[in-house]
């Protein structure tokens, strides 16, 4: 089970449960087809926001494997929601878990998904004893590659033409990192 001591801090983050208050600042990246390019979804309008915004606030703890976990990733500086971000619980008997993340392109480049990422990390490792992280992502986005990449992780696997999104074969990656390998990174001061 994982109920973290809300809201996390990093160094420039405050992550936390999505409210309904958070439905404009989502909005505002959830609209843009550059964002939705290589997710199974489409650029949203304000109502399926709305109703993605729903789900995701009821999922602000981990009960059970087969469960996410949803934090908005809002700037401690202006309060502005910049980020979506996803903890899977894949297997209890394997400890695996996923982590996602999409973030507003307005803010890209910033290395804000790395510092939210590695908190995902950090909560699946150290608060729900994951063994196992993945993360996943189309072949074609290069960016979410790069902050895998970052955090230590190890691309596994390049499937090429897996999947048939959006009218099209996509290649995907996937990438895994180990809880000693977080520990050894983490004792490295990386």
């Amino acid at each position: 089970m994982l109920k973290p001591d809300y809201p996390l801090r990093t160094e420039r983050l405050i992550l936390r449960p999505f409210t309904l208050g958070d439905l404009h600042d989502l909005h505002a990246f959830h609209s843009l087809p550059e964002v939705a390019r290589y997710l199974y979804w489409e650029a949203r309008d304000l109502d399926q926001t709305r109703q993605a915004l729903e789900d995701k606030i009821l999922r602000s703890a981990l009960y059970d494997e087969g469960q996410a976990l949803s934090l908005a990733a809002e700037l401690a500086d202006t309060g502005v929601v910049v980020g979506d971000l996803t903890l899977f619980w894949h297997s209890r008997t394997h400890r695996h878990g996923e982590i996602g993340f999409v973030f507003n392109p307005a803010y890209h480049g910033r290395g804000l998904a790395t510092e939210a990422a590695r908190e995902l990390l950090r909560l699946g490792f150290d608060e729900l004893g994951l063994h196992r992280v993945t993360a996943r992502c189309d072949a074609r986005n290069i960016r979410s590659a790069a902050v895998m990449e970052r955090l230590g992780m190890r691309r596994e696997a390049h499937f090429v033409e897996n999947e048939f999104v959006k009218g099209e074969w996509t290649d995907e990656y996937v990438y895994a990192i180990l809880r000693r390998e977080w520990l050894r990174q983490r004792e490295q001061g990386s």
